[in-house]
């Protein structure tokens, strides 16, 4: 009987990469028409690769990106950088399709949800309150909480002891199979790949099941609690 529903943040119930992508892009053309003397692509690129170095989350992304092209941090550019970051930010993240329709139903099911995501808590929150989903979730475990990252196990035992389920009972949602696929299935939860979300080309997830739409996931409840 599933009694409960994990999610990942990012790219699984937000388009993430989407913003992300999209912001970057707005940024690179703001720091150029503020006088950085460098073309779009391969600012945006630059930065980019700041991300893969530091992190998605870093949030000092454009000081280092500066800092480590120029040389220094030309304020000029980082300002206009990061308004325009900000702008398209609020733009551009968005719900994936059915994301509210399914999570209302799974709860009309007596279903308790949850969120375990690797982004730190303020960004987490701040994502969830931006689309208005803050109201959905028993609770929400960020990095901040474990401080630990999937596919270690304390992020999604500590969202179990706190949703008072068993693995067996409970379902993890994720788009990422090395991390939300490979740690929820070592407890012994049942899993599902995002693959609406997947950034990798994955082929084989190694999830429970495959979904191309977050929809879906309500008749896999039905199907596991008539078996």
């Amino acid at each position: 009987m599933v009694k409960a529903i994990i999610f990942d943040l990012d790219n699984t119930l937000v388009d993430f990469m989407r913003m992300k992508e999209a912001s970057v892009r707005l940024a690179a053309e703001a720091m150029v028409d503020a006088g950085l003397q460098m073309s779009v692509d391969k600012v945006y690129d630059g930065i980019f690769r700041t991300y893969d170095k530091y992190g998605i989350e870093f949030q000092n992304v454009f000081d280092k990106f500066l800092e480590e092209t120029l040389g220094y941090i030309d304020y000029r550019a980082l300002a206009a950088g990061i308004v325009a970051y900000r702008k398209a930010k609020e733009a551009n993240l968005v719900l994936y399709p059915h994301v509210r329709y399914t999570l209302m139903e799974l709860l009309k099911k007596g279903l308790t949800l949850a969120v375990v995501s690797d982004a730190p808590r303020l960004q987490a929150w701040t994502r969830l309150a931006q689309v208005g989903l803050l109201h959905f979730f028993k609770i929400v475990v960020t990095f901040d909480d474990t401080g630990e990252r999937k596919p270690s196990p304390a992020p999604f035992r500590f969202a179990l002891e706190k949703l008072e389920t068993e693995p067996s009972n409970t379902i993890m949602v994720g788009d990422w199979p090395e991390r939300d696929i490979t740690g929820a299935a070592k407890l012994g939860m049942i899993t599902v790949f995002a693959r609406y979300g997947d950034t990798f080309g994955t082929v084989n997830s190694g999830a429970n099941y495959d979904i191309n739409d977050i929809i879906e996931l309500l008749g896999i409840v039905d199907e596991l609690n008539r078996s």
